[in-house]
């Protein structure tokens, strides 16, 4: 339905479209954290609880990850904030007339949060587990780290790179940026979350003009096993009651 999707780099992005029973004109576009890709489970569960009560959706891997083209050393926020609005682009010149809500994960939270401040086509937003205070998590994380040198989690296909630990720092935190959304927002995340603390997202709901918080007990970072179903529930019910 939307052909090739190339970011402003011309790196092609691998996306999955699945239609909502029923055809209708919702479609739910998702994003990842860092170093994972749009086939992660959570994003696969949440796609199909998303189609069966019939939404659209399209998951995709940001440039440099999975099966989009790019180098993932070159993968940090800001760009990703550009791949998405290359998504967009492609979704507003198909010939539907689609009202699209964005769902990031993790660091792709970062990303829907800095693209929803900037452009209007995002008109629902969804935040899971996501990440507010980039600079504190990358030095949390990644601080004992040589950048050129190590990788990410010890996986050798994510090498930490200088230009990610720079464009964390320059972010700082996108909690300044949380009373600017004027958008329905919904944020689920886990209280056993070790990656990123659910009180980031108590502060984000606390600040946005029109948000609500969802909490799951015993939920981690990726909303392993019966976590991830709760979660897909948690964004269709919303989603459902906000039609």
């Amino acid at each position: 339905m939307f052909g090739e999707i190339r970011n402003p780099q011309g790196e092609l992005l691998d996306y999955a479209f699945a239609e909502g029973e029923g055809g209708g004109e919702q479609i739910v576009v998702i994003g990842h954290g860092v170093t994972a890709n749009k086939d992660r489970a959570w994003a696969t569960t949440l796609s199909d609880a998303l189609n069966a009560a019939g939404f659209a959706s399209l998951r995709f891997s940001f440039s440099g990850n999975g099966d989009s083209e790019g180098d993932f050393r070159d993968s940090c926020p800001t760009k990703e904030v550009s791949d998405l609005g290359a998504v967009l682009d492609a979704i507003a010149a198909s010939d539907r007339d689609w009202a699209v809500a964005y769902a990031g994960h993790s660091m792709g939270a970062v990303v829907g949060v800095q693209r929803a401040f900037i452009d209007s086509r995002i008109e629902m937003l969804i935040s899971l587990g996501g990440m507010v205070d980039t600079h504190a998590f990358a030095q949390r994380k990644f601080g004992d780290v040589v950048p050129g040198e190590g990788f990410m989690w010890d996986k050798p296909k994510c090498p930490l790179s200088q230009a990610f630990l720079d464009d964390m720092e320059t972010i700082g935190s996108v909690e300044r940026l949380a009373n600017q959304v004027q958008v329905p927002w919904l944020l689920v995340h886990g209280d056993a979350d070790t990656v990123v603390p659910a009180e980031e997202s108590d502060r984000m709901a606390a600040l946005g003009a029109d948000t609500e918080l969802v909490i799951l007990e015993g939920a981690d970072h990726v909303f392993s096993d019966d976590a991830a179903p709760l979660m897909a529930d948690a964004v269709v019910e919303w989603l459902s009651d906000a039609e």
